[in-house]
């Protein structure tokens, strides 16, 4: 585990936890209340609540924990069966680490496995290099993925994009919004009844925006690929390496053929003794 956490406190600042996501790169950071842990704030909670400030209502309350003394392989199996990235270890309430997908990776990466990645592989899609950044954020919160590779006007991988490429793009907008509440009725706009009816609300928001730039200006472009033969440990430690959480997979004529996630990686520890 890591036993440095960053944290951060309730009642707290969404623009402070931003602030963090983008200078650290972290994926989420635990949230506590009088020294003991009630939740965790995510990138993708940042990007799908874009307009909650308040860090009760953003984050994941009553978070899965895990002792100090679990197995990784216990710890691999709970990450995998809550589709969740990292794990509070906790004792007696107390936080004392966090154990994530990526320190599982770097084990992995010490284990010398030899067995290839076919059968980890997850099929993919590719989004073109102009297509705008908010509607990069929509189509990655459709589909679910983490990170899409990116094609250029020839088919080409021109990099890769991901909710930490998001996360850094962002900024903070102000501004004001109106609301309607008028009942719909057809009469006449000048009717006493229809001014009686119409009422609007007018009221302050503060939201995480993208700019409509296109991915190209916001996505990693020296991109590491590995071929479909490349074995586990091998790609363990070119993540570890690369601080990524994927790995495109490329075919003999080095196109886009798959892709290796990290939470795919760490189904080979259910099967170990660890």
């Amino acid at each position: 585990m890591s036993s440095d956490v960053v944290s951060v406190e309730i009642p707290g600042n969404r623009d402070d936890v931003l602030k963090i996501l983008k200078r650290t790169g972290i994926s989420g950071v635990p949230v506590l209340k009088d020294q003991q842990l009630v939740g965790i704030i995510t990138r993708r909670d940042m990007l799908r609540k874009s307009e909650e400030t308040q860090l009760g209502l953003l984050m994941t309350a009553d978070p899965k924990t895990i002792a100090p003394d679990s197995s990784i392989q216990e710890a691999a199996k709970m990450m995998i069966r809550h589709d969740i990235r990292r794990l509070p270890v906790v004792e007696d309430h107390r936080l004392l680490g966090l154990l994530s997908v990526a320190d599982c990776v770097t084990a992995i990466a010490q284990m010398k496995i030899k067995q290839e990645i076919q059968e980890l592989c997850s099929p993919t899609f590719a989004i073109w290099e102009e297509t705008p950044l908010p509607l990069v954020a929509r189509i990655m919160e459709i589909s679910g993925f983490e990170a899409i590779p990116i094609l250029d006007a020839e088919g080409k991988i021109a990099g890769i994009i991901s909710e930490r490429d998001l996360i850094r793009s962002s900024s903070i907008e102000d501004g004001i919004e109106t609301s309607d509440f008028s009942n719909g009725t057809d009469d006449d706009e000048w009717t006493w009844e229809s001014i009686r009816d119409t009422h609007t609300l007018t009221y302050g928001v503060s939201k995480i925006k993208l700019p409509a730039r296109p991915v190209k200006t916001a996505m990693v472009k020296n991109v590491i690929t590995v071929p479909i033969n490349a074995e586990i440990s091998e790609c363990a430690l070119k993540m570890k390496r690369a601080r990524v959480d994927q790995i495109p997979v490329v075919n003999r004529d080095k196109e886009l053929f798959a892709m290796l996630f990290d939470r795919e990686i760490i189904k080979v520890l259910c099967n170990l003794g660890y």
